[in-house]
């Protein structure tokens, strides 16, 4: 049997040099100390995979059609067998897709990996990043449901933005004026066959680049990069002192690849397939979308942007954050590598990564976006309600039955836009809770209007009863201050209407 199979490997080899391509690649020398720093690459490259192969499976079942794309979702997760988690996989290996790639460029950033000769190979990593980002942002696009129509008119609105051609580029990106079945035509050729097919191209080119180059060594704090000397330093070193990657140290990426194929496994049997999150319908207008968790950022960056300047930083921030990562390696090519000689990329990095992260717990949280349902879905707390007099009593129906709840918590529950009401008794005096509910101020609108005179006093009374057990309400010194207690005479309050 083994003589059989060496004369079929060995007839095979001689017609295709298979063998002969292949062994420059696994056996080229790596320093010796680029351990487990230096393992993300393989991992983004096994995710990849995963995602090519399991798209294709998706590909025979989904039914790119604005009709049925969303019903082919469902009879995937209902129906076929094992299909949810065929699309738990797909969705949760874009995910560590994308984290492996920012894990992986920030390690050589952090590490001036960039430095000569390298300048090429992190360029092709840059676009390998778009690329990356790219592709989860039209997968989402794939589950056709209420986020995904959301994030594809915001997307649009962004691009109607653009000077003079902005009509023609949103025509292009939807295949019309508005969102329709075009539409999903255009981004299911992009997500299956343009973007894949670039990302094998630039992943093909990235390991060629990798391989005239050779892996950077783990930075040494005074071995300066001199493009003068630098390579034949490094071939000298590497053939000294180096290791063939394979086995020694393709070892390390098998494991790590292995653990995280372990831990993306357990997260879609655990969380299962992600959306379909309802029927995309532009009518419903309580809609509360979010983008994936690669672009949560993005999407708190955008509601926090102040009106002003929105257009401009949406429009110019993008071609100028590219430009400057792929310019990074040609004007900062030589010098220290080792991050303790460089605190400035340090502490940038830091706060780049700071910003993200908290921009990203904001996406997840949203506190500027009301809670629609709240007046309707989410009770008032036992605790604020106990032991109140009859006007107090009215005043928290006011609170319910006007909506107050979609934007302001009781108690934690409700909604986060406005500031949370458990201590405002102790924060606002009667006369400020009186004007503030009339008048209105920042993005509270003015209810003045809305509410009678009954309804303002009630709503006063109970949002000063709203304080912690020993704390008196606020007061103004020097004011002559109201409040609304058990001896003050009954006020008729007319009944509450939603």
């Amino acid at each position: 049997m083994i003589r059989w199979l060496r004369s079929l490997i060995g007839w095979t080899e001689e017609r295709s040099g298979a063998i002969a391509m292949v062994a420059p690649i696994m056996t080229h020398r790596v320093p010796r100390d680029a351990k487990w720093w230096y393992v993300f690459g393989s991992a983004t490259l096994m995710f990849f995979t995963i995602q090519i192969v399991s798209g294709i499976l998706l590909a025979t079942l989904y039914a790119p059609s604005a009709a049925e794309a969303y019903l082919s979702l469902v009879y995937i997760d209902q129906q076929v067998p094992m299909g949810w988690l065929l699309r738990a996989l797909h969705a949760w290996s874009s995910n560590a897709m994308v984290l492996m790639v920012v894990v992986h460029m920030s390690q050589v950033f952090l590490h001036a990996s960039f430095k000569y000769p390298r300048e090429l190979t992190w360029m092709v990593g840059v676009l390998l990043l778009l690329c990356t980002l790219a592709l989860a942002f039209t997968g989402q696009i794939m589950r056709w449901d209420q986020d995904a129509y959301w994030g594809l008119g915001i997307g649009a609105s962004i691009v109607d933005r653009v000077p003079v051609f902005g009509n023609q580029l949103r025509n292009i990106m939807l295949g019309g004026p508005i969102i329709g079945g075009a539409t999903l035509s255009r981004f299911f050729a992009l997500h299956v066959f343009v973007l894949p097919g670039l990302t094998i191209a630039l992943v093909g080119l990235h390991l060629a680049l990798i391989l005239k180059g050779g892996i950077s060594e783990m930075p040494q704090v005074g071995q300066v990069v001199t493009p003068e000397t630098y390579r034949k330093e490094y071939e000298a070193r590497v053939h000294k002192t180096g290791v063939p990657f394979f086995p020694d140290a393709a070892q390390r990426d098998m494991v790590f690849c292995g653990l995280s194929l372990i831990v993306v496994m357990a997260l879609a049997v655990w969380c299962g397939p992600v959306g379909p999150s309802g029927v995309p319908d532009p009518t419903v207008i309580n809609a509360n979308p979010r983008p994936d968790a690669a672009f949560l950022w993005i999407f708190a960056a955008m509601a926090l942007l102040p009106p002003q300047i929105e257009t401009f930083l949406l429009l110019a921030s993008p071609p100028l954050i590219v430009l400057g990562l792929l310019a990074m390696p040609l004007l900062a090519n030589r010098g220290e590598r080792a991050p303790t000689r460089r605190p400035i990329a340090v502490i940038a990095f830091t706060t780049i990564a700071v910003a993200i992260a908290a921009l990203s717990w904001l996406g997840v949280t949203s506190p500027w976006s009301p809670v629609m349902d709240a007046w309707t879905s989410v009770p008032t707390p036992v605790n604020m309600v106990k032991q109140l007099t009859p006007l107090q009593m009215q005043g928290a129906l006011v609170v319910q039955y006007q909506q107050c709840r979609n934007c302001h918590a009781l108690d934690g529950t409700g909604g986060m836009r406005g500031p949370e009401l458990k201590n405002v008794g102790a924060r606002l005096s009667w006369d400020q809770l009186v004007r503030q509910v009339q008048q209105g101020g920042g993005n509270m609108p003015a209810y003045g209007k809305t509410l009678s005179s009954a309804q303002t006093t009630a709503l006063a009374a109970f949002l000063q009863s709203c304080r912690t057990d020993g704390v008196g309400p606020a007061t103004i010194p020097g004011a002559l201050e109201r409040a609304a207690t058990p001896d003050q005479p009954p006020v008729a309050v007319p009944p509450v209407s939603q």
